[in-house]
């Protein structure tokens, strides 16, 4: 479940909705905005709302998580209390028997397809554009070192623009970037999942048929699980 936003004013509501997750899945995973405005007193309620999470959380950092420029001080605060954040980087779980490998990195704007936006012209356009083939570079370089029978991308930006359908299209390209989807389709992954698109479509599939599930809250209204199925 992504784009939790976490602030005092919601607090207890996240600790209700994960009240059944230990029974019901074997790893619990957030794709981006943990917080509301990125503060870190707003990570520390995020910490005690999965305080009773027993079986292992991954987790990533999205826009809001950034906005006050405390991200190493969020995850930090998450990493001392068990929680895997990931950045370009990769983590490997045991799992009924099975090695599950996660990747995850924020990723960025800049279009899909014929319309990905190149890094041309002026220099904020091309500073804004490159941040974006950073995050793909992190997802691709994570990917590519990953051995797991099973391969889990997890973002907080939309790697397709399918799964953005409902909300303005004026804003897909602020949304996501078809540059994530690149190492997905070029390096393979079993499922992808990703939130930010509050208003947008629950599932999609890359180019070449890799599930893509936007599990942004407004869409899920609680934690969903999901089955691997045979490597």
């Amino acid at each position: 479940m992504a784009d939790v936003h976490c602030h005092e004013q919601v607090r207890g509501r996240l600790a209700s909705e994960l009240a059944t997750v230990n029974e019901r899945a074997d790893v619990l995973v957030f794709p981006g905005d943990l917080t509301l405005i990125g503060h870190a007193s707003e990570a520390r309620i995020f910490v005690e709302e999965v305080r009773a999470v027993r079986i292992p959380i991954i987790a990533i950092l999205g826009n809001h998580d950034h906005e006050l420029d405390q991200e190493g001080a969020i995850t930090d605060l998450l990493r001392s209390h068990r929680i895997r954040v990931l950045d370009g980087t990769s983590t490997v779980l045991s799992l009924n028997s099975s090695s599950v490998g996660f990747v995850g990195v924020k990723g960025f704007c800049g279009g899909f397809g014929r319309h990905l936006v190149a890094p041309f012209g002026e220099q904020p356009l091309k500073s804004f554009l490159k941040a974006g083939l950073r995050e793909a570079h992190k997802l691709e370089e994570a990917l590519r070192g990953l051995q797991a029978d099973y391969r889990v991308v997890v973002l907080h930006y939309a790697p397709i623009k399918e799964t953005l359908v409902g909300e303005s299209p004026e804003l897909f390209p602020f949304l996501g970037s078809s540059s994530l989807c690149h190492p997905v389709d070029q390096l393979g992954a079993d499922v992808v999942f990703h939130g930010h698109a509050h208003y947008g479509t629950h599932f999609g599939r890359t180019p070449r048929g890799t599930p893509v599930y936007n599990v942004a809250r407004t869409l899920v209204h609680g934690f969903m699980v999901y089955t691997l199925g045979a490597p």
